[in-house]
């Protein structure tokens, strides 16, 4: 997907704030379809700014951050959801984390000689940057219960198919994404990225509408047309047809528009099949990082290793990857506790 310049300006940023950072759920019961709208603002632009990406590299983790919180909003308890790649391209690795219900943090780990090669090449398309490896969504609901996780192989498809075929083979819920990622340029040329996304899923009453009809229609007249099913998840269904050219028709714009909102969006959609939108979830960027949590884990390092951490001054400091806050302990302070070992 290509980097989009919304034009709206700062000012409408500024202004419309309120409509940014939530999750907009909807049903449109004509059609048998639900899903969600997700508008990312000051949220995303903090990431994206604290860690300074190239641009090609934000504009992938802002697409894996909205697919993110899209999926992640759909949680019914208090636990994470997670999205990791882990591939051969210039962007070696991204772990998105969403702790329900409605903060998030994301990374990217970056090959610059390959990303420099990828720019070189003008190779800068998503699939592109991730190269093959594997996309893994995990669903941890604690360590009371067992963690889920569903993988799907990254072969230079975009984050879009990735999670089209994620559903089809975990899920086995016929539903199309669309995400998006731009920028407003502020006061002096600063940019100020955004990121959005939509989520339509096709949820009939009867699972015999989830099933492809399996038998050839049989011989036609000569120069009369055999319609096939041309959907990727099988289904030939008039409903799920039409809510799936819907969303195909959804230009990346209207994902990240601050004029837009999220209601008007799914209103142009859904109008004529009568679209109801749910109280929308806020969302907001946060780590989950904290100075009992590195201590536990530098606590769980082999001594040698501690040992080799430690700086000339008798400290070990470490930088969280994802919000780059900086702990600072006494290698005493890390070893209390420890004598025993």
């Amino acid at each position: 997907m290509a980097d989009t310049d919304t034009g709206a300006g700062y000012a409408a940023l500024e202004s419309l704030a309120a409509l940014d950072d939530r999750v907009v759920p909807f049903t449109v019961p004509d059609l048998d379809v639900r899903g969600r709208v997700v508008r990312l603002g000051s949220s995303m632009d903090t990431i994206l700014a604290r860690h300074d990406y190239p641009e090609p590299v934000a504009r992938v983790l802002g697409e894996a951050a909205a697919l993110t919180v899209l999926l992640g909003t759909a949680l019914k308890f208090e636990g994470r959801f997670q999205l990791q790649t882990k591939s051969d391209g210039a962007i070696s690795m991204m772990v998105v984390d969403f702790n329900a219900p409605d903060s998030f943090r994301a990374v990217a780990h970056i090959d610059e000689s390959k990303l420099a090669d990828a720019v070189a090449a003008g190779s800068l398309s998503t699939g592109d940057l991730l190269g093959e490896g594997h996309l893994a969504m995990t669903v941890d609901q604690g360590s009371a219960t067992t963690r889920y996780q569903g993988v799907v192989a990254l072969n230079r498809q975009s984050l879009e198919e990735a999670a089209h075929q994620y559903f089809r083979q975990s899920e086995q819920i016929p539903s199309r994404i669309r995400l998006g990622v731009g920028s407003i340029v502020g006061p002096g040329g600063s940019r100020h990225w955004r990121a959005g996304g939509l989520l339509v899923q096709f949820m009939p009453h009867s699972v015999d509408r989830l099933r492809a009809a399996d038998m050839h229609p049989g011989d036609a007249p000569e120069g009369h047309e055999i319609l096939t099913n041309t959907d990727p998840d099988g289904i030939s269904d008039d409903a799920w047809a039409e809510a799936r050219s819907l969303v195909e028709t959804v230009e990346d714009h209207e994902l990240l528009d601050p004029l837009l909102e999220s209601e008007r969006l799914l209103y142009r959609l859904f109008h004529e099949r009568g679209a109801r939108v749910f109280e929308p979830t806020l969302v907001h960027e946060a780590c989950r990082c904290s100075r009992e949590r590195v201590l536990g884990m530098l606590r769980g390092f082999s001594g040698e290793d501690r040992k080799a951490m430690v700086a000339d001054d008798g400290t070990l400091g470490v930088t969280c990857e994802f919000c780059s806050r900086r702990y600072v302990f006494a290698a005493t302070e890390v070893e209390d506790g420890l004598a025993g070992e």
